[in-house]
C-alpha cells in the first residue's frame, strides 16, 4: 500500500513543528512503514526546508492560482534521521515564505483571520494535486489530508475537472483541532475561493460555513468531501457530534456537529487515539534546585536575545533567584537533608483552550489559578512553560507578579519541557477541550501523574485514582471548583500517603499508547475502502 500524507507540519524535518500535528505527521508514517506501508509526506517548504543539506530539487509544477500560472518547485528532503519506506517532500513558492523563512503560520489581523495562511495553503493544495496527477509520488492508494491546511485538496478532487483522477484515490481527512477551521470568504477578497480558483464550479452547500454562508469553511469541506474522517481520540469523536455550548464550558462540534453526526451515521467518522514514543529520551530526574537553575539558564538566554527585558522574564528571574537562594540555604543548614517542595508543572500553548479554567473567577473574587497556588502554599510551587495569546500571557504575568510560588516561563524550550515532565510531582492539564493531547502522555511516560479535565483524549488516557487525577463538571464554574478539589486531594495524597502515590506514579509510567497499535487501527478503519 502507498499512502501520501499532506500536512502543514512535519517534525521529521528540522524546524517543521509548531504543535501536535508535527508530532503525529512525524510518528505515524514510521509506524505504518514498519508494517510494510510505503508513506510519502509532503509539506510546504516555507522558504527554508528546501535549503537543508541533502535536499534535492526534482522538478517544477505549473498550476493555475489567482487566475495566473504559478511555478512551484518540488524537493525531496532528508529527515532528521532516515526511515525505511518513508519519503519526505516539500514544495516551494514565494507565498509559502510569506511570514519569513521557516515560519509555518502567519499572524493576520483580527479583521482578516487566516487570510495569508488560507491563500498559502490553497496554493499548496493545488500544487499537491498537480504533483499527484503528474505521478511525482508514483501510484497512490490512499490520500491522507491533515487538518484544514490540506482540505482544499478535497475541494479540487471533488470539483475541478483537471484533478478528476483524484476521485479514484481513497481519501482520508484527519481532524487535529476542530476549533481552527480556516474560514475565508467565498468571493470579493484576495484571499477567497473565487480569487484562488475563479474557474471553479462547486456545490456551496457542502463547503460553506454554517454560521457564515458567504464563507468557505475548509474544515467542513474536508469532512464532507472525504471518504473517511478521523478524529484523534474516541472521546473527541463523540464530543464533536454535539453542539458546542461555551457558556456551560462544553466545546463540541464548533458549528460542524451536524456534518460530523452525519459522517458517523455513514460510518465515515472514526476516533483513534494518537500514540507516544516509548521509552522516549533518557532524561535525568532533577531536584527542585537543579530544575530551577536550568530554568534560570534558559531564561537568561531568552533575555539575551532581545535589547529589552520583558516583564514576564523579569518577574520569573526574581522568583527563580529567590527560590534558588532559599533552597540553597536550606540545603547548607544544619537541619539535615533538604525537604523537596511539592512541584506542580504545566507545559503548553497559552490559549483559551488551556487557560479558560485557570482564569475562571471563583466566588471569593480570586481566580482558580490563585486557588491552586493557595493549596500549594509555602510548601510547593507551580512552574508553567509556554507562550501564545498576548492577553493570556499578561494574565499569567500578573499572577506571577504577586504570587511567590508561581513561575511563568514565557517561551518554549524542549530541554525545559522534558525536565518538567521528568522532574515534577503533578502535571496540570485542565484543558477545556483536548482532541488528543501529547503532554499528558509525555508526563505519564516519565512517571509523573497528571491532573486533567476529562475531555477528549485526556479522558482516554488518564484514569482517575489509578494513574492520575481527573475532574469534570456541567458548567465552567463547576469544572473550576472540581479542578481545585481534585488538585487539593492530589497534593494531600502525595504528602500523606507516599505508598499510594508511588503506586499511581508507577501506573502512569506503565501506561502505553503505542504507535504500532495506532497504525493497525488506521489501516483497518481508515485505509480500507469497504
Amino acid at each position: 500500500m502507498k499512502v501520501l500524507m499532506v500536512a502543514a507540519e512535519n517534525d521529521a524535518i528540522p524546524g517543521g513543528k509548531v504543535g501536535g500535528i508535527g508530532d503525529v505527521v512525524r510518528d505515524i508514517p514510521i509506524a505504518l512503514a514498519s508494517k510494510g506501508t510505503q508513506v510519502d509526506v509532503v509539506t510546504p517548504g516555507y522558504g527554508a526546508f528546501s535549503a537543508l543539506p541533502g535536499s534535492e530539487r526534482v522538478g517544477i509544477l505549473q498550476v493555475m492560482f489567482w487566475g495566473q500560472r504559478q511555478a512551484v518547485d518540488i524537493f525531496r528532503v532528508p529527515g532528521k534521521k532516515p526511515e525505511k519506506n518513508v519519503t519526505l517532500w516539500v514544495l516551494e513558492h514565494p507565498l509559502f515564505a510569506a511570514g519569513g523563512p521557516g515560519k509555518i503560520y502567519c499572524d493576520d489581523p483580527g479583521n482578516r483571520p487566516f487570510a495569508t495562511d488560507a491563500s498559502k495553503f490553497a496554493l499548496f493544495s493545488v500544487a499537491v494535486a498537480q504533483a499527484i496527477i503528474e505521478g511525482r509520488f508514483a501510484a497512490i492508494d490512499v490520500l491522507h489530508l491533515h487538518d484544514w491546511h490540506a482540505a482544499m485538496v478535497s475541494v479540487l478532487r471533488a470539483f475541478d475537472p483537471t484533478y478528476k483522477a483524484l476521485k479514484s484515490i481513497h481519501t482520508v481527512y484527519t481532524i487535529h483541532n476542530l476549533a481552527l477551521q480556516g474560514v475565508r470568504p467565498m468571493a470579493d477578497d484576495e484571499s477567497s475561493l473565487r480569487a484562488w480558483f475563479p474557474y471553479l464550479n462547486y456545490d456551496a452547500q457542502r463547503l460553506n460555513d454554517p454560521r457564515a454562508p458567504h464563507c468557505i469553511n475548509p474544515m467542513r469541506a474536508g469532512i464532507n468531501l472525504s471518504d473517511k474522517v478521523h478524529a484523534v481520540s474516541p472521546t473527541y469523536a463523540r464530543e464533536i457530534q454535539q453542539a458546542s455550548d461555551p457558556v456551560q464550558g462544553f466545546f463540541g462540534g464548533e458549528g460542524l456537529h451536524e456534518d460530523l453526526e452525519r459522517a458517523a451515521k455513514e460510518n465515515r467518522l472514526h476516533g483513534i487515539l494518537n500514540g507516544c514514543e516509548y521509552p522516549g529520551p533518557a532524561i535525568k530526574t532533577l531536584s527542585a534546585g537543579e530544575l530551577l537553575l536550568q530554568c534560570e539558564t534558559q531564561l537568561l538566554y531568552w533575555v539575551g536575545r532581545k535589547p529589552g527585558v520583558e516583564s514576564a522574564h523579569f518577574i520569573a528571574s526574581r522568583r527563580l533567584a529567590h527560590i534558588i537562594s532559599a533552597l540553597s540555604s536550606a540545603a547548607s543548614s544544619t537541619q539535615g537533608l533538604q525537604k523537596q517542595p511539592f512541584l506542580a508543572t504545566s507545559v503548553g500553548r497559552i490559549t483559551d483552550q488551556k487557560m479558560l479554567l485557570l482564569r475562571q473567577m471563583m466566588s471569593d473574587g480570586e481566580t482558580a489559578l490563585d486557588h491552586l497556588l493557595n493549596v500549594l502554599g509555602d510548601e510547593g510551587m507551580l512552574v508553567l512553560l509556554g507562550s501564545g495569546d498576548v492577553g493570556l500571557e499578561q494574565f499569567l504575568t500578573e499572577v506571577a507578579s504577586r504570587r511567590t510560588n508561581f513561575i511563568f516561563l514565557k517561551g518554549y524550550s524542549e530541554t525545559i519541557s522534558l525536565s518538567l515532565y521528568s522532574s515534577g510531582d503533578l502535571f496540570v492539564m485542565p484543558s477545556s477541550f483536548e482532541p488528543c493531547g501529547i503532554s499528558q502522555m509525555l508526563a505519564m511516560r516519565a512517571g509523573q501523574p497528571c491532573l486533567v479535565h476529562s475531555v477528549g483524549g485526556l479522558n482516554d488516557t488518564v484514569r482517575d485514582g489509578e494513574d492520575g487525577f481527573a475532574f469534570n463538571g456541567a458548567s465552567l464554574q463547576q469544572q473550576a471548583e472540581n479542578m481545585i478539589v481534585s488538585f487539593e486531594a492530589a497534593v494531600q495524597l502525595k504528602l500523606e500517603d507516599p505508598a499510594q502515590w508511588q503506586r499511581i506514579s508507577s501506573s502512569a509510567a506503565a501506561a502505553r499508547f503505542l504507535w504500532s497499535d495506532v497504525a493497525d487501527e488506521v489501516v483497518r478503519s481508515l485505509y480500507t475502502t469497504s
